[in-house]
């Protein structure tokens, strides 16, 4: 069975997270987007757990449904076009901090659970440990490779994932809080993890550089903070639905049931180039050699991105494909591509309106941006909006690349372009 699954994302108990981050407007949003899977987030927080226990419910192996009476109230916001089954998987992220090869290490690691056995497992664990209560995120002075054997003790069927492993700050292979090697973080059970998450400042072919990687599959998700953040990468599967089907399509190396990632455009993540925020410095790798890693405004030493850590831990040509490759798609969020088709912002009340006829009348936003016909998209939407749609699926976008926690700036359109095209539609 096809279906598509974000695992990563986080609930209203998490830090800087909207208020309405809860388990009915994420199975809202799951249908707008066209997402049948989804992680709970969070889900060694003791009042989050406790939330989910109430209001999910068993359904196919290892996933679970939101019970009626919380689903029903929020079905009648979803358009027709748009329903489908949305099945929630028990996830969290953990904030590990300690000192490794004398050296703070700051890493992101995501765990996902087939039962609440095993999440209260490792919840009792991680208690004992530090404070799981304060953030739906808990921060721990825990070693990732103790946090992995935590994990592996309460059930050999939990899976560990390496959590955006190429962010400056929190992960794995950061320029700031990482190693150079996983190994170096995971040591003797790094055989146990079985696929790293790419982050959205990195995609598939940046990561296919290092044959440090070539073991693991590469998994992409929103690590959405609010629920219309849902899906902003994401994974296709074609496997038995159930937490079975998806554990052994990233465990099993000749199991081929991930049949591909739906991306950022890596340029759009908030670490892509090197820089300062504060002194709005954007620099690509080579400006940051020439000014010895310094900022050009301040003098201090700027925040080393994704692409600048990948190009210093690379050994591999661009365009080689490694052993567990697979396809992925670069996507620019639906209402980024009507609100440049437009000129205004993503978030405006002229994006919501068009944004919401459009998924009533065509269907759910990975349909629309992955397979709907271009003629269909113009009949909903006008020439500018399916204009749009087409060079985004050619990858024929420019992006002011992010940079120091900023993300990147979407141009699909010139304004000259925007306005040519409407003097089209007009004189027709």
């Amino acid at each position: 069975m096809k279906f598509t699954a974000d695992l990563h994302v986080h609930s209203h108990y998490s830090r800087a997270t909207a208020r309405n981050l809860d388990l009915e407007h994420l199975y809202l949003w799951a249908q707008l987007k066209g997402i049948a899977v989804v992680g709970t987030g969070d889900c060694v927080h003791p009042q989050w757990l406790k939330e989910i226990e109430e209001k999910l419910e068993p359904a196919e192996e290892g996933l679970f449904k939101l019970k009626d009476k919380f689903a029903k109230p929020m079905d009648a916001h979803v358009p027709a076009a748009c329903r489908g089954p949305v099945r929630f998987m028990l996830t969290v992220e953990i904030s590990n901090i300690y000192k490794r090869l004398d050296k703070v290490r700051k890493v992101h690691n995501l765990i996902w659970f087939p039962s609440f056995e095993a999440a209260r497992k490792v919840q009792a664990k991680l208690d004992a440990i530090g404070n799981i209560k304060s953030d739906g995120r808990p921060i721990l002075g825990l070693d990732s490779r103790d946090l992995l054997e935590i994990a592996l003790e309460a059930d050999p069927m939990n899976l560990f994932v390496p959590a955006h492993i190429w962010t400056p700050w929190f992960s794995a292979l950061g320029s700031m809080g990482g190693f150079d090697r996983m190994e170096d973080c995971f040591a003797d059970l790094t055989p146990h993890i079985y696929a790293v998450e790419t982050g959205l400042s990195s995609d598939p072919l940046m990561n296919w550089r290092l044959k440090q990687l070539d073991p693991f599959i590469l998994v992409s998700n929103s690590d959405a903070h609010s629920p219309a953040k849902l899906g902003r990468e994401a994974n296709l599967f074609d496997t038995e639905f159930s937490y079975r089907g998806i554990y052994n399509a990233l465990k099993n190396s000749e199991d081929k049931g991930l049949l591909a990632t739906l991306e950022f455009f890596p340029e759009e993540g908030k670490y892509h180039y090197d820089g300062h925020r504060n002194c709005q410095a954007r620099l690509h790798p080579q400006e940051t050699i020439k000014n010895k890693g310094l900022c050009p405004v301040c003098g201090k030493p700027v925040t080393v991105g994704v692409m600048a850590r990948v190009e210093e831990l690379a050994d591999r040509q661009e365009g080689k494909k490694p052993p567990r490759w697979r396809p992925y798609k670069s996507l620019v969020p639906l209402p980024e591509v009507i609100g440049e088709a437009k000129g205004v912002g993503p978030s405006s009340r002229a994006v919501e309106q068009v944004f919401g006829n459009m998924l009533s009348s065509i269907g759910n936003e990975f349909y629309i941006l992955c397979d709907a016909s271009i003629e269909r998209v113009k009949e909903s939407a006008g020439d500018v909006i399916a204009e749009g749609i087409a060079r985004m699926r050619q990858g024929k976008v420019e992006i002011a690349a992010g940079y120091d926690g900023e993300y990147g700036t979407i141009k699909i359109f010139s304004d000259k372009e925007r306005k040519a095209i409407d003097k089209q539609l007009a004189l027709f």
